[in-house]
């Protein structure tokens, strides 16, 4: 049986709510000029909306959202972003990890990413996962859907003005290595869901993951089947030789871009994963945002090997 995952990220939820005068902390004050120079003429509401309907309409068994639902991390865009969640589907038919915006500054917990805890809740009992959002690092978790596994860590931290870099830690490092070390031996189909590409070289340096050194030699020793990730709004595809096989490594552009200002337009790939005479096989549909008939379409189809 074939099991069908939708993969979106920067979502960049507009339009940015009323800031209030207290709010504007020295970061915010960049992001929100940002946001009105430039990010405002890029991130489309409306393909907000028709993203969602695009992926209600095909009906994927799961979907994964890898960050950036939001912009300067306002309270009022947690609580637009958990009602963007919640009309696009029950918690438990979608897995999110956080991104550098939705840690742009240090916001209370409840008020924040705390919102968005039932989208980051693990249900599989494995050494190192949490299976709690509870607290203020409810990672790595892992999610069991039939033979595969969903695997969530976070590299959102807040950082000074003109940086947006990411950083797992050891501790999530270390964990991440007893996961999927023990969902290989039980015969997972092992996908990672991370906001910042998890290679070096992959982002520009004030953009990095600054760890990644160390979650490569991870995936190297352990492997892993499928790695998605967001941050550089553009499409990626790196494959990283691992002691296990080779792991796929994909990026997708903003969800809600129009192609404005030599962006890439919105993108959302959906997976087809399925075993077959013991063997793992993948394909990879893309639609993308037709911006002449406002609408999604297919735009590529490949297997994974």
């Amino acid at each position: 049986m074939t099991f069908r995952i939708a993969h979106i990220s920067d979502v960049h939820l507009a339009p940015l709510p009323p800031v209030k005068a207290s709010e504007m902390t020295s970061k915010r004050i960049v992001g929100y000029n940002s946001w009105m120079f430039r990010r405002k003429a890029i991130h489309d509401p409306r393909i907000a909306s028709e993203i969602v309907r695009d992926i209600k309409a095909a009906q994927p068994d799961h979907v994964m959202v890898t960050g950036d639902l939001v912009n300067i991390a306002l309270p009022r865009e947690f609580i637009n972003g958990e009602s963007w969640l919640r009309n696009l589907g029950r918690p438990d038919w979608i897995s999110f990890v956080p991104g550098n915006h939705d840690a742009y500054v240090p916001v209370q917990w409840d008020k924040a990413m705390g919102r968005l805890g039932d989208y980051m809740t693990g249900d599989l009992m494995v050494p190192g996962a949490v299976t709690t959002a509870d607290i203020a690092m409810p990672f790595p978790y892992v999610r069991q859907r039939r033979n595969i596994a969903l695997i969530g860590v976070s590299t959102a931290v807040p950082t000074r003005p003109g940086r947006a870099t990411g950083v797992l830690g050891e501790a999530q490092i270390d964990a991440l290595a007893n996961i999927l070390k023990n969902l290989r031996s039980k015969g997972f189909y092992r996908i990672l869901m991370i906001h910042h590409p998890p290679l070096p070289g992959l982002a520009k340096r004030r953009k990095a993951l600054t760890d990644a050194m160390g979650l490569k030699q991870v995936l190297e020793d352990h492997g892993c089947d499928l790695v998605v990730h967001g941050h550089n709004h553009i499409t990626m595809r790196n494959t990283l030789a691992s002691r296990h096989g080779p792991v796929h490594i994909l990026g997708m552009p903003a969800a809600t871009s129009n192609g404005a200002r030599s962006t890439e337009p919105a993108a959302w790939n959906e997976y087809h994963i399925r075993r077959t005479s013991g063997r793992w096989q993948c394909t990879v549909n893309t639609r993308c945002w037709d911006t002449e008939k406002c609408s999604f379409v297919p735009q590529t189809s490949y297997s994974l090997d």
